[in-house]
């Protein structure tokens, strides 16, 4: 893979790859042994004319309706200051001396990319854009500033809406993604490590893709992304993905790795249908069912066992206290239509139960032990327990991960520990899991309940942390858990 640069010299560098890939397609279309008159290459010429004519035009349009976001958010908090406490404890030494070198600051700056999709001022952001941000301020193309307010947000989608005080703005169209075509071109547009308006070309590389953010499992994300190798990095976030009509085909959200061509964008259809009810509404309700999930097609050895049937949506797990568990549904079930809608795959599940109302039954039609049932169930409303989108945004302060271990935790409370099926809220919420980390390796998922730390109990993530400093990570920690449901324990050593 190559990585499109930003300057304009290296843009044009990457147009002009474009055109000689033209050329070359055309001269093994029409060989010829002797040499061609020049005169005799204009059709070429023309048709890698018009092609880099045309991605300058889509820049150039959508360009205007791009808005570049600047957030100021807060660090230090009252927890901040609790700990300051530790240091009168410490030897007098270097840490203890510079002390006041070393705190975190009050505030840090973050930068994302929004497009703009109603005149009156409504933008189509990602949510961890703006997550936590005490001040949000929107520039325009034409170097207008405005305070920007947050109409909504919802976190497993990672879509949020913005609100500024204009009229009359230049708007994107969004696109039908369901009619994006895997291979067809796809431009980028955003501000990059704060180069603002920088554009990448590229492709559609993939639809509907899953299971490329850690969490919880079949319920911590509304997943189906379009995939992309148009370069994008932290800043390109919430930033346009565009075809060569110019109309938006999604949001760019998530990379995998530094320059690697794998980017991933939310569907248009999916952020218009969150946008939506955001504007008119405030927030997304999301109906809720409690299960884990996969396509049948995705598990070749329960395929073997089913007879007569080819695909379907596997219920892997049920969430105590849920939807589901009230009802029927079993695991090993296969789901292969809601409402009478065929599904195939998880996220077309998700979909199908995205629009229904909350409380009011869905019937699946269920092939169980080689029969098709039909199995009634009354969705919930989810409540969101963590924010787990892996973030592209450009941020001056570094992250942290609980001392190298890969994982992030909250505070767990009443409503939460409801939604994950525990008995008490004794413990702290696992809200995020590090891929490739400690974590990940022994099996920790987001909504896990880290109950003891080295037979310690916590109650709170300062407490939990303040156990973390205690330990001996190179030797390892143990962790308490309930997962699922289930009680188990895991060694953990810093990587």
């Amino acid at each position: 893979m190559f990585a499109w640069p930003f300057s304009a010299a290296a843009a044009l560098k990457n147009i002009m790859k474009y055109i000689v890939l033209v050329l070359l397609v055309f001269a093994a279309l029409f060989p010829c042994a002797k040499s061609v008159p020049a005169e005799s290459t204009a059709p070429g010429l023309d048709i890698a004319r018009q092609l880099n004519s045309a991605f300058a035009d889509v820049a150039e349009k959508i360009s205007s309706t791009v808005v570049v976001i600047n957030v100021v958010q807060a660090v230090s908090s009252k927890e901040d200051e609790e700990e300051d406490s530790h240091f009168d404890s410490m030897p007098p030494g270097f840490w203890k001396r510079f002390h006041d070198q070393f705190k975190r600051p009050e505030q840090m700056l973050g930068q994302g990319s929004g497009v703009i999709i109603r005149t009156n001022g409504y933008i189509l952001t990602n949510r961890h854009v703006i997550e936590g941000a005490e001040s949000i301020e929107v520039r325009l193309q034409d170097g207008r500033t405005f305070k920007a307010s947050v109409r909504g947000v919802d976190a497993q989608s990672d879509v949020a809406v913005l609100k500024i005080d204009a009229e009359k703005l230049p708007f994107a169209t969004l696109a039908d993604s369901s009619k994006t075509r895997v291979g067809e071109f796809a431009i980028a547009i955003g501000a990059p490590f704060s180069l603002d308006y920088t554009v990448t070309f590229g492709h559609v590389s993939a639809k509907g893709r899953a299971n490329v953010i850690d969490g919880y499992e079949g319920a911590a994300m509304d997943q189906d992304f379009i995939q992309t190798d148009a370069l994008i990095n932290p800043g390109n976030s919430g930033g346009p993905l565009v075809n060569l009509e110019g109309e938006v085909i999604g949001i760019n959200t998530l990379i995998r790795g530094m320059h690697t061509g794998i980017g991933f964008a939310i569907p248009s259809n999916l952020a218009r249908e969150i946008a939506e009810q955001l504007i008119s509404e405030g927030k997304f309700i999301r109906p809720y069912l409690g299960i884990f999930m996969q396509g049948l097609r995705d598990d070749p050895e329960l395929r073997e066992l089913v007879k007569g049937i080819a695909d379907g949506v596997v219920v892997s797990k049920i969430v105590p206290n849920s939807p589901a568990s009230k009802s029927d549904l079993k695991p090993s079930d296969v789901i292969v239509s809601v409402d009478g809608s065929q599904v195939v795959t998880p996220q077309q599940l998700r979909a199908s139960i995205r629009g229904k109302k909350i409380g009011q039954p869905v019937t699946f039609d269920v092939f169980r032990k080689d029969k098709l049932i039909k199995v009634e169930v009354s969705p919930g409303e989810w409540v969101q327990p963590a924010a787990v989108a892996t973030k592209a945004r450009n941020n001056s302060a570094p992250e942290t991960n609980s001392a190298g271990l890969g994982l992030t935790v909250q505070a767990l409370t009443p409503e939460l520990a409801s939604q994950f099926g525990a008995e008490s809220t004794d413990g702290v919420l696992i809200a995020s899991v590090e891929k490739d980390s400690p974590a990940a390796r022994k099996g920790l998922h987001q909504g896990d309940i880290v109950t003891s730390v080295d037979h310690q109990a916590v109650t709170t993530p300062k407490q939990f942390h303040d156990a973390l400093k205690k330990a001996d990570l190179a030797k390892g920690v143990l962790l308490n858990l309930v997962s699922e449901g289930a009680a188990r324990f895991e060694i953990l050593k810093q990587k």
